[in-house]
């Protein structure tokens, strides 16, 4: 019988006797598992976020979006608003700003993530997958881990840019760790939602310009851009408790010091919040997208 191929090269055949996979290893020696069992979702989600991955290296302008935008964008933070901004909180602004770009690095680079996924529900790619005698939720959870691959090393090098315009850890490896674990999370709870949206959604939707809109009112009303007193009284209760400023905050108090609980529970409850409101949505939506004709 003739296997059939995924687009990254992996092998995987159709389904044996007992709906079992009959996958074949690097050793060229059978491996048998259930479709629905863990190691066939752990198996099938490893070489179908490598699939993602490649498409994500040689796709060059959202490529150079995602990576090399966020760091300019930083730099221009820096340039026509830090003297402001630090003469209005008495800190570096750098310890806003790259937060803020981190975050929206995160944010774009999922709404490319998204707008692909469509693309290739109506070229017919998500049927296809759907037939293949994989796991259901394999091709979600790639694209949520190529998306989280894409967050950790867009902050490593967001990070590393922020050295430039005075952004410093002063409070050693652990906070830093814990930084980047924040900018991790924030990006998946960031990316299921849009990859939720993105299969309920319409094919061809203009599903851009909605979360750009959506990812842009975040992105200036924060306390990154602005110090939360320099909005209105009215506005600054929201501005607080929306999900980009406790991320910042936090961010901000891992890397230079400051109370981190209060901003902790805050990026948790949204985390949870919005990967619990979105999985089911995700995965149902992506059964209709899939099966639609």
């Amino acid at each position: 019988m003739t296997a059939s191929q995924t687009d990254n090269g992996a092998d995987l055949h159709p389904r044996g006797a007992g709906g079992a996979v009959v996958e074949r290893t690097a050793a060229d020696e059978v491996a048998v598992h259930a479709e629905s069992s863990v190691r066939a979702w752990w198996s099938q989600s490893r070489a179908l976020t490598g699939r993602q991955l490649r498409v994500f290296v040689r796709d060059v302008p959202t490529l150079v979006q995602s990576l090399l935008m966020p760091a300019l964008s930083m730099l221009m933070f820096k340039v026509v608003l830090g003297d402001a901004i630090g003469k209005a909180t008495g800190q570096d602004s750098a310890y806003g700003t790259v937060p803020l770009v981190i975050l929206v690095g995160a944010m774009f680079g999922s709404i490319a993530s998204a707008t692909r996924l469509n693309r290739e529900r109506s070229t017919g790619l998500l049927a296809r997958l759907y037939v293949l005698p994989i796991n259901r939720g394999a091709d979600l959870t790639s694209r949520l881990a190529s998306d989280l691959v894409r967050v950790f090393f867009t902050t490593l090098l967001l990070l590393a840019a922020g050295t430039l315009i005075g952004f410093r850890f002063t409070q050693g490896f652990g906070p830093a760790v814990g930084l980047v674990l924040v900018a991790l999370a924030y990006g998946a709870a960031f990316g299921i939602m849009t990859l939720s949206l993105a299969v309920n959604a319409a094919p061809g939707a203009p599903i851009v310009p909605f979360l750009g809109l959506f990812s842009s009112l975040l992105m200036f009303f924060n306390s990154g851009f602005s110090p939360l007193s320099a909005y209105p009284e009215w506005l600054q209760p929201i501005v607080a408790n929306q999900p980009m400023t406790p991320a910042i905050d936090l961010m901000r108090a891992l890397a230079v010091g400051g109370p981190i609980t209060e901003n902790l529970v805050k990026v948790s409850i949204w985390t949870v919040a919005l990967l619990a409101l979105s999985i089911y949505p995700a995965l149902r939506g992506y059964r209709k997208a899939a099966t639609a004709r």
